[in-house]
């Protein structure tokens, strides 16, 4: 049997790929290694939620606690009561885009069962130190809480989260939608 010159070698390639394709011992992907955080207890009143992460354009937003019916906040200089009640929402934002994104905590809309939409009650946000603005930075992420006063017996149904203006959402208009329920 004679092969010719250049045809010999292809086809021992070929068998070599297909042997290569076929072998049952070849390593599993491993997972990507992940941060481990410590755990800590919720606060007193807070409910601990069981959501997930939601994007609106870079920014993602995962509410991690949910207090409702606080009839009275304490902060480092002042005590305030509320026109209804108090509800605070613990969350979590990430930037996942590759330049800073300028996040406005008092856009972020709180959704009740009726519809109604509330904006972050400033005076509550001032006694409790909230940030009203700052500067996300790529891969940053920042954990804090949203106050707001609405009326009392409402109920909340979600977060309407606004991320900051990227280069593809210049003016971030529309929002996504949070369940917090």
């Amino acid at each position: 049997m004679t092969f010719r010159r250049g045809v010999l070698l292809p086809l021992v390639g070929l068998a070599v790929m297909t042997a290569a394709g076929c072998d049952s011992t070849e390593p599993q992907s491993t997972p990507t290694p992940t941060y481990r955080l410590e755990p800590r207890p919720v606060r007193p009143g807070e409910v601990a939620l069981d959501g997930h992460a939601v994007s609106d354009g870079d920014t993602t937003f995962f509410p991690i606690g949910l207090t409702t019916g606080l009839d009275m906040l304490v902060g480092s200089h002042a005590e305030f009561a509320p026109k209804g009640e108090f509800v605070r929402v613990r969350v979590v934002v990430t930037n996942k885009g590759r330049s800073s994104v300028l996040f406005n905590t008092r856009r972020q809309l709180l959704v009740l069962a009726d519809g109604k939409q509330l904006k972050p009650d400033d005076p509550a946000m001032l006694v409790k130190r909230q940030p009203g603005q700052f500067e996300l930075g790529p891969a940053d992420r920042l954990e804090f809480d949203l106050y707001y006063d609405m009326p009392k017996g409402a109920q909340v149904v979600a977060l309407m989260g606004f991320g900051g203006p990227t280069l593809t959402d210049m003016k971030d208009a529309t929002g996504t939608r949070i369940p917090l329920t």
